[in-house]
């Protein structure tokens, strides 16, 4: 981006080397003046009304004009020597909160480049210090032939200055609102209230210019040698007297807008179908009239049925225990007859072995 001017910041005895970078652009479609009889340019020539001829740009200079029509000139070598300290500098006066700043004040906006390496640090300082404090910096500077004011504030990693009118330049609104007495009732507030909530807040960064589109395309079509787009015809409102009925009319549009809006969004998201369960085979669909009695019935037979086999299987269980306890007792016996003779064995050789040491 081209600085269209080169100064420095002056905060306290700070100075701070900067460019002046426009911060935005217009991207309106402009024309220009033909000669509609031939399509011939237009164009406006600088001639001086003394010798009846066109300048060039470097014999044009400024002047004031005095209330006698008298023409002082000022030449750029005057303007220079303004004994003002914001010729080259931005001079920080002040800093205050944001909400202080009237919008009606705010004019073009700038970014504010540093100039060099030894800017870096103390931009990179006032930078910061505008971000904890949460304020904003008054300055005034002088631009374009006059001293203008300024409000410096962060803007991502940057610092960027907006173009503040003089308190003087900005008119009272004097006469502008209705003089006749009006009473609003909460219900009209309420309605009120509920169509701002519909509407909803909105990213303006979704937001473009469709009047320069529409002047985009009609160039477009001429260009290629066909029809220009027509109007789409758009009804007209009808007249509504009522307030009340105003207001829940532009609710219900706002909340069918809405609606609309969540629908198509939905369409195109992408539905699954859920795998259907199981069905067990055990549960049986109930049955109304005389198939239920019939069903009841039946269950009565299968659980008589059953009955024989849990006595069965009752006398199986209690026939294994009784084999169980009848083995568990021959274990028992074996095992005791084991130990005694081998106890009987012991005291035999007990025995021996006395009467031989006695031998």
């Amino acid at each position: 981006m081209r600085s269209i001017w080169n100064g420095a910041i002056s905060f306290g005895l700070v100075s701070i080397p900067i460019k002046l970078v426009n911060a935005t652009e217009s991207h309106s479609v402009s024309f220009r003046q033909i000669h509609t009889e031939d399509g011939g340019r237009i164009r406006y020539r600088k001639v001086c009304e003394l010798e009846d001829r066109e300048v060039t740009q470097a014999e044009i200079g400024k002047a004031y004009e005095d209330a006698d029509g008298s023409m002082i000139p000022i030449t750029d070598e005057d303007l220079s020597q303004l004994p003002i300290p914001t010729a080259r500098t931005i001079e920080i006066v002040a800093f205050v909160p944001q909400d202080r700043i009237d919008p009606l004040q705010m004019g073009s906006a700038y970014y504010l480049a540093a100039s060099g390496a030894p800017a870096a640090k103390p931009y990179t300082l006032l930078r910061e210090a505008l971000k904890r404090s949460n304020r904003v910096a008054i300055a005034k500077f002088a631009l374009r032939g006059r001293e203008r004011l300024g409000m410096l504030r962060v803007v991502g990693d940057a610092i960027a200055m907006h173009g503040l009118l003089w308190p003087d330049e900005v008119r009272a609104p004097e006469g502008v609102a209705p003089e006749a007495g009006v009473t609003v009732r909460d219900q009209e507030l309420d309605l009120a209230d509920a169509l701002m909530d519909t509407l909803g807040e909105i990213d303006l960064d979704d937001l473009h210019d469709e009047y320069r589109e529409a002047v985009e395309e009609v160039i477009a079509a001429k260009a290629a040698g066909e029809r220009p787009p027509e109007a789409r015809e758009e009804a007209a409102p009808g007249k509504v007297l009522d307030l009340m009925a105003a207001l829940e009319s532009s609710v219900r549009a706002a909340r069918e807008s809405r609606d609309g809006e969540e629908a198509g969004a939905a369409e195109e998201a992408e539905v699954r179908s859920l795998p259907q369960r199981k069905t067990s085979s055990r549960r049986a669909p109930k049955e109304t009239g005389g198939k239920k009695s019939t069903s009841t019935a039946a269950k009565k037979t299968a659980a008589k049925k059953a009955e024989p086999k849990k006595s069965t299987a009752k006398s199986t269980g209690s026939a294994k225990k009784t084999a169980a306890r009848s083995t568990t007792k021959k274990t028992a016996a074996k095992s005791t007859s084991r130990g005694g003779d081998r106890t009987a064995a012991k005291s035999t050789a007990k025995k021996t072995a006395s009467r031989r040491r006695s031998a």
